[in-house]
C-alpha cells in the first residue's frame, strides 16, 4: 500500500551545521541513538553524515575528530531527497537507484524536516516483514 512519506518518516531528526566537529556530531548520534544526521545551514540542506562516514572517511584516514568538521566528510549534496508529500514507492525507487538506505525529507523550499529509512518503508508496507523485524532491532535507523 502506497503511503505518503509524512506518514512513515522520522521527524525532528538531528541536524548540525557544517562547521560542527565530528566529535560533537558523534556525541549527538549517541545521545539520540541514530546512525545518521542531517547537515544544514539555516534552512539549506548541505549534506548527510552517517556513522560510517565518520569511521571510513575520517578516523580510518587519520583525521582528528576534535578538529575535523562535519562538512569535510559528509555526503554532499545528498544524492536524493523526498518531500513529505512524496509516496513511499517513490522513496523506494530512489533508494534502489542510488543504493542508499536513508533519504532526507525536505519541504518544497528545501528545508530539512525529517528522514525516511529503508526500515520505515518496510514497516509501512508490511509490519510483519522480515525487513521490518530487522529494522526494529537495529538501533541505527
Amino acid at each position: 500500500m502506497t503511503r505518503q512519506i509524512r506518514e512513515v518518516m522520522t521527524p525532528d531528526t538531528v541536524t548540525v551545521e557544517p562547521m560542527t566537529s565530528l566529535e560533537r556530531a558523534a556525541a549527538a548520534m549517541r545521545e539520540r541513538n541514530v546512525g545518521d544526521i542531517l547537515v544544514a545551514y539555516d534552512c539549506d540542506l548541505f549534506g548527510v553524515l552517517t556513522d560510517r562516514d565518520i569511521v571510513v572517511r575520517a578516523l580510518a584516514a587519520g583525521l582528528d575528530p576534535h578538529t575535523t568538521t562535519v562538512g569535510a566528510v559528509c555526503t554532499r549534496p545528498p544524492l536524493a531527497t523526498v518531500t513529505p508529500e512524496d509516496t513511499t514507492d517513490h522513496a523506494a525507487e530512489l533508494m534502489r537507484m542510488y543504493a542508499v538506505r536513508r533519504l532526507p525529507v525536505v519541504e518544497r523550499g528545501g528545508c530539512p524536516v525529517g528522514i525516511v529509512s529503508l526500515g520505515d518503508l518496510a514497516t509501512s508496507d508490511d509490519p510483519r516483514s522480515a525487513l521490518a523485524d530487522i529494522s526494529r532491532a537495529e538501533p541505527n535507523r
